[in-house]
C-alpha cells in the first residue's frame, strides 16, 4: 500500500521551505524513520523521516524547490521491492578498445582497378597486435573534442571534474580548468608559452579576466535574516552604549585553572561562560533590560518582564548566523553555562537545530571578536530589548592602576550595548554595562552575587 511522505510541520510561523537534497533515491529501501530528504526553512534545517518501511517511489520534487506544509514530496510502497541500481554507462558511448585484427585481408587498390590480369596475390598482411595499454588519461570519460584540447595544452583530465551525462568531460570543463590553472594561479597545470601561442584567439586564455556575473537564490535562513534585522531598526528605537574591560582577571584566572577545570568537569573553560554569569547578574539587577514590549489584549503596548535568563547566544554556521537559546543561564554553574554553549555550537554547525532551540531568549549575546572585529553596534534581536557586543582582546595602554596616574599595557575588550530605548533608559543601560564590566574585572563578585 502507498503511502505519501510530506512536508511536515515546522513550527508556529514556517509555511515553506526549500528542499535542498534527497538523502534516499528512488527505488531504493527505505526504513521506517529513516531520514529521507532534508529540507531547509527560514529557521532550521529539517531532516524528514520516512513515514512507513518501503520502497521510495514517484519523487515529487527536486532539490532547489520551494514546498509548502502538507505538500507530498514523494512516496513510499510498503510491498515493492528495491530496484537495481542503473548502469552508469548506460547513456554513454562505448568506450574505445584495442584494435582487433581484420578477419580478411583488404586488397590492393590497384588490384581492383586493373582491367588487365589479375595482379599476383599481395603478400599477407603482418598480424596486428594489440594496442599499448592505454594511459591513465585516455582511461578518462571525455569527449572526442575535450581529449583533443587536453592533449593540445598539456592538461590532464584525471584533475578535471566533468559536468557532463555520468560525470563525462566536456570541452568546456577542460576550458575552465585551464583558467582557473592559469599562471596567476598557485598550484594546477601551467600551460606552456608555445601551447598559449598556439590556441585560437576565441579560447579564455586569450580573454581578458573574466566579467561574468553570478546569482544565487538567496536561502530562506538568509531571508529571514534579513527581514528580522529590518524590523529590528524599523520597530525598535535602537541606542547603542560603549564601555571597555580589562582582561587581566580572567585571563589569568582561565590560566591557572583551565586544565584542572577541563580535567575535572569535562568541558573546556572560555570566555564565553564568565560573560553569560555576568549578564545574568546585570539582568537581575535590571530588570527592564531584560523585558520586551508586546501587544496587549485591548490592541495596545505592554511590557512584558521576564524572572528568567534565557541567554541567546549568536553562532556563525556556513548557512548564516543563527541565534540558539540557552535556557535558565541563571541558574547554571559556570561548567554548565559552557557545556551549554558548546551543545548548541555543535548543533548549528551540524544543522541539527531544533525549533524549541531558536525560540525564545531574553536577551543576546555576540561575539565578533573572534573574528578580529574591535568594535561594532549589535542589531536587536526583536522581540528582546537588549544585546551585548563582545570585540577582540587587544593590548592597550590605559590607567593602571585607577586613579595614579600610571600608564600600563593591558588586555582590553570593547563592550557595546545596543537597547530599546522606548523601555530603557540611557542610565540604565549604562549601569547594567558597567555592572557587566565590573563582574568580568572582578569575578569574585559573580561568586558573592554582589
Amino acid at each position: 500500500m502507498p503511502v505519501d511522505l510530506v512536508m511536515p510541520q515546522a513550527g508556529e510561523s514556517v509555511t515553506s521551505g526549500v528542499v535542498l537534497r534527497w538523502i534516499k533515491n528512488a527505488g531504493e529501501m527505505v526504513r521506517r524513520d529513516e531520514d529521507i530528504i532534508e529540507i531547509e526553512t527560514d529557521k532550521v534545517t529539517l531532516a524528514v523521516p520516512s513515514p512507513a518501511a518501503g520502497v521510495l517511489t514517484s519523487l515529487k520534487v527536486k532539490a532547489g524547490d520551494t514546498v509548502s506544509i502538507g505538500q507530498v514530496l514523494a512516496t513510499i510502497d510498503e510491498k515493492g521491492t528495491a530496484s537495481a541500481a542503473p548502469s552508469t554507462n548506460a547513456a554513454e558511448p562505448a568506450v574505445q578498445t584495442a584494435a582487433k585484427p581484420l578477419a580478411k585481408p583488404v586488397e590492393p587498390i590497384a588490384q581492383v582497378l586493373s582491367a588487365g590480369t589479375p595482379a599476383p596475390p599481395a603478400p599477407p598482411a603482418p598480424p596486428v597486435l594489440p594496442a599499448p595499454a592505454a594511459s591513465s588519461a585516455t582511461d578518462v570519460r571525455a569527449t572526442p573534442l575535450a581529449k583533443k584540447l587536453a592533449e593540445e595544452n598539456n592538461v590532464d583530465l584525471n584533475g578535471v571534474t566533468g559536468t557532463g551525462a555520468g560525470g563525462r568531460i566536456r570541452e568546456q570543463d577542460v576550458l575552465a580548468y585551464m583558467q582557473s590553472h592559469s599562471p596567476g594561479s598557485s598550484n594546477g597545470h601551467v600551460a606552456t608559452p608555445a601551447s598559449v601561442a598556439a590556441r585560437p584567439a576565441s579560447t579564455p586564455a586569450s580573454l581578458p579576466e573574466s566579467r561574468a556575473i553570478k546569482r544565487e537564490r538567496m536561502t530562506p535562513l538568509r531571508q529571514r535574516i534579513a527581514q528580522r534585522l529590518v524590523q529590528a531598526q524599523h520597530t525598535a528605537a535602537m541606542l547603542t552604549t560603549f564601555n571597555e574591560c580589562d582582561m587581566t582577571a580572567v585571563m589569568d584566572l582561565r590560566k591557572q585553572y583551565k586544565e584542572e577545570f577541563e580535567k575535572k568537569l569535562g568541558i573546556g573553560l572560555g570566555f564565553m561562560g564568565f560573560f553569560v554569569k555576568a549578564v545574568c547578574s546585570g539582568l537581575k539587577a535590571f530588570p527592564l533590560v531584560n523585558a520586551s514590549i508586546v501587544d496587549d489584549e485591548q490592541g495596545g503596548l505592554a511590557i512584558e518582564k521576564h524572572e528568567y535568563c534565557d541567554i541567546a547566544i549568536a553562532v556563525s554556521t556556513p548557512k548564516g548566523l543563527v541565534v540558539p537559546v540557552l535556557r535558565n543561564a541563571q541558574t547554571l554553574s559556570l561548567a554548565g553555562v559552557e557545556s551549554g554553549i558548546k551543545e548548541l555550537a555543535t548543533k548549528a554547525k551540524d544543522g541539527k537545530l531544533t525549533i524549541e532551540d531558536m525560540t525564545g531568549g531574553t536577551f543576546t549575546i555576540t561575539n565578533g571578536g573572534v573574528f578580529g572585529s574591535l568594535m561594532s553596534t549589535p542589531i536587536l534581536n526583536p522581540p528582546q530589548s537588549g544585546i551585548l557586543g563582545m570585540h577582540a582582546i587587544k593590548n592597550r595602554a590605559v590607567e593602571y592602576p585607577a586613579g595614579t596616574g600610571q600608564v600600563a599595557i593591558r588586555p582590553m575588550m570593547y563592550l557595546a550595548l545596543s537597547y530599546d530605548h522606548r523601555i530603557i533608559d540611557g542610565a540604565e543601560a549604562v549601569q547594567f554595562l558597567v555592572r557587566v564590566k565590573q563582574a568580568i574585572e572582578d569575578p569574585q563578585r559573580l561568586l558573592l552575587e554582589i
